[in-house]
């Protein structure tokens, strides 16, 4: 079923449940906001990506935090739905910003318990290995969205997982990505500690040769 939408093409990708804040200075974005507030419209944020603007996310206004005697002025909004774009306008009838006929993607709630755990496992292993703070993690109300821009994904992974309409194909995902991103963090902090012992004396691991036995040739 299609919907139409006012849109605020980005150079990022924002997922359902992420509260992103925005300063609005340009006139024609707003205009956008001047209608949010006012009829209480919704808009949406397509990823603009290889020239390309085919996925985004609904968006609702939450808060006008400050205005500028500008006009400019500093919001916070909140993601709701995914959806693709089924045509493209630069110009809503009679206004100076974007809009488009949408269509909303479904989203499969399927993931398992122990699928969750488990990354869950890989994402506060990430933080140890990061050395910075494990966050702060609602655990029962946990989605793959949650961490997903702090878990090392670049833009065309991140975009990639917005695609994906099933909670349990998203999880799968991450775990993919952590199972190969750790392993190489690993490596780099072993060779951060050579580089940092290099010219230093260390302590060697004291080997324990007495079952040893030197192999004869045949």
């Amino acid at each position: 079923m299609k919907s139409r939408l006012a849109l605020f093409p980005l150079q990022s990708v924002v997922f359902p449940g992420e509260v992103l804040p925005l300063h609005i200075f340009e006139p024609r974005y707003k205009e956008l906001i001047d209608d949010c507030e006012s009829t209480g419209i919704k808009f949406g944020i397509p990823t603009y990506i290889e020239n390309n603007l085919e996925y985004g996310t609904e968006m609702e206004l939450i808060e006008t935090v400050r205005r500028y005697e500008s006009g400019a002025r500093d919001i916070i909004c909140k993601g709701a739905r995914v959806f693709r774009v089924l045509e493209f306008a630069h110009n809503e009838a009679g206004k100076m910003y974007a809009g488009g006929d949408v269509e909303f993607l479904p989203d499969k709630d399927d993931a398992s318990q122990t699928l969750k755990e488990q990354l869950l496992n890989l994402i506060f292993e990430l933080y140890v290995h990061l050395e910075v703070p494990r966050p702060k993690i609602d655990i029962p109300n946990f989605r793959s969205y949650t961490l997903a821009h702090k878990i090392g994904l670049p833009l065309q992974q991140e975009y990639t997982l917005l695609k994906l309409t099933s909670e349990k194909e998203r999880q799968e995902f991450l775990i993919n990505h952590l199972t190969i991103t750790i392993p190489i963090l690993q490596e780099m902090n072993r060779a951060k500690q050579v580089i940092e012992l290099n010219g230093h004396f260390r302590n060697y691991d004291p080997l324990d040769f007495q079952e040893f036995r030197l192999r004869t040739k045949n």
